[in-house]
């Protein structure tokens, strides 16, 4: 089945950040997120999920079990599950990314 951002189940969280339902079930989530500038999410790890976060534009930054990785525009990083991360925008533009969990993350976050 067709999806689109512009249809897609949306939701927000953190500080005015967006994000938008592409794929959800129990064994794969994909998600389209936006980020305004200077925002970041609370550090986190996932007792199951692994994740592959992929930059669609602007310029994020990852903080992987305490390393900093800059993510540019079609960059991507793998998030092994267990292992504690934070996706931030220390930019001065939006970035959007694509969040993908397998399986689906939703009940699986717990924070450090």
């Amino acid at each position: 089945m067709k999806i689109s951002k512009e249809y897609a189940e949306h939701y927000q969280w953190g500080n005015q950040c967006d994000g938008w339902h592409l794929v959800k079930n129990k064994n794969l989530s994909v998600i389209h997120e936006r980020m305004p500038a200077n925002t970041a999410e609370v550090c986190h790890y996932h007792q199951q999920a692994q994740q592959f976060f992929f930059v669609l534009s602007g310029t994020a930054t990852m903080e992987i079990d305490g390393q900093r990785i800059v993510l540019q525009a079609n960059e991507g990083i793998e998030i092994p599950a267990l292992l504690p991360h934070q996706m931030c925008n220390d930019s001065l533009e939006d970035v959007e990314f694509l969040v993908i969990s397998q399986p689906n993350s939703r009940g699986d976050r717990l924070p450090i």
